[in-house]
């Protein structure tokens, strides 16, 4: 991938990390990926060469034992991991965003006991947010932390929780009991460790693809966790502290999705190289050339999309607005591309033999997961009603 389409200004320095977990993924990943997908065994060998590459430190700072990475380095790097096998770009997502939320919002005792295991892989992060019934309605969950003192008594029921198998660490989006005088209840986040008594995984999901990527349920029953353990100084911060860390979710997301279809779009344009019909091979086929045209178009303009996400992210401005374009436009295309190199491939996009079956139903998630692309759409419209994104955007005459 030419780093020289977006734009962005890399260091020396960020280059070459780039370059290294590109190398990682041609020489380490892209070459048996099909042969791991059908043995179905999770790829510790894989995971543990992540950590040495210091990639579960992405968001970690480096006072803390992490990369430190810029966000567009963040997507760049999720984007080479994705183009080789997105359920590496799987295992780093969510656990990413928890180390986000905890730097920029933990306190500093929270900082100093969970980032350094975040950034060594050791700790892994996982998000608590969705519960049976809510759906993307966060408003609406009912976990509940009632004081007790100098802890919490939680009972919660998460559930659609990614890596939650192989994590350590949840961070749990909960509400507190009304107060005298609240017209509703305060939301807070919790660093929950899951060795903590009464936290248990009941239930494992089958999916359409990810299959290496746990899904779970997560029961917390009468959990008592201290204080220390509420995300910040203040409870009832919790859905802006979210809000903010899901931008990196959203942006990270549309970065795995371009990911996807680079990969996607690669694949076809090398079977239409090899596949002969009518004498010639079909790249000779003005019918296969404007499909791959089309799917190049829509590639480079949902990287070039994410990239300026990223962007806005980094220089602090609100970017609800972008991050969530960046999320529906990159995986909508990503869906689309999947599904064109499936139509170049023909009968042989339907054989599980060829890696275009397994993108399309992958993609498929990208579409649904950090909020779904009606949520992102609704999120967009709602900020289209003020003024700061949209003069950003030039949206305004």
């Amino acid at each position: 991938m030419d780093r020289k389409m977006t734009g962005e200004p890399f260091t020396p320095e960020e280059k070459e990390i780039i370059s290294t977990v590109s190398r990682f993924v041609e020489e380490r990943v892209r070459p048996h990926v099909q042969q791991l997908e059908r043995e179905g065994k999770y790829p510790q060998d894989l995971v543990d060469e992540m950590k040495g590459l210091g990639l579960f430190g992405l968001t970690v700072p480096e006072s803390h034992g992490g990369l430190g990475a810029r966000v567009p380095v963040l997507a760049a790097i999720f984007e080479v991991l994705a183009s080789g096998w997105t359920t590496l770009a799987a295992y780093v997502n969510s656990h990413a965003t928890v180390a986000y939320a905890i730097a920029t919002h933990g306190t500093e005792d929270q900082k100093s006991r969970y980032l350094p295991g975040l950034a060594t892989g050791e700790h892994r992060g996982s998000l608590c947010l969705t519960e049976p019934g809510c759906g993307s309605d966060l408003q609406a969950i009912k976990g509940l932390a009632k004081d007790a003192g100098d802890h919490y008594d939680l009972t919660a029921r998460k559930t659609y929780v990614t890596n939650g198998a192989k994590a350590t660490l949840l961070l749990t989006l909960v509400k507190h009991p009304i107060a005298a005088g609240e017209a509703k209840p305060r939301i807070s986040l919790l660093i929950i460790e899951k060795a903590y008594r009464n936290v248990s995984v009941t239930s494992t999901f089958e999916k359409t693809a990810f299959h290496l990527v746990d899904t779970v349920q997560v029961e917390m029953d009468g959990v008592s966790v201290p204080k220390s353990q509420l995300l910040g100084t203040a409870e009832g911060k919790g859905f802006a502290q979210l809000m903010d860390s899901l931008e990196i979710g959203r942006i990270s997301i549309a970065a795995s999705a371009v990911g996807l279809a680079a990969n996607a779009l690669s694949e076809a344009k090398r079977y239409a190289s090899e596949r002969v019909t009518f004498g010639v091979t079909i790249d000779k086929h003005q019918a296969i050339q404007m499909k791959l045209a089309d799917m190049a178009t829509k590639l480079v303009a949902a990287r070039l999309m994410t990239m300026e996400a990223a962007s806005e992210k980094e220089r602090g401005g609100r970017c609800d607005m972008i991050t969530a374009m960046a999320k529906m436009y990159a995986s909508d295309c990503a869906l689309e591309i999947a599904h064109q190199a499936i139509v170049v491939h023909g009968g042989a996009g339907y054989i599980r033999d060829y890696a275009v079956e397994r993108l399309h139903r992958e993609a498929v998630l990208y579409t649904i997961g950090e909020g779904t692309n009606d949520i992102n759409r609704i999120v967009i419209s709602r900020r289209m009603k003020g003024e700061e994104e949209m003069r950003y955007l030039g949206l305004l005459p």
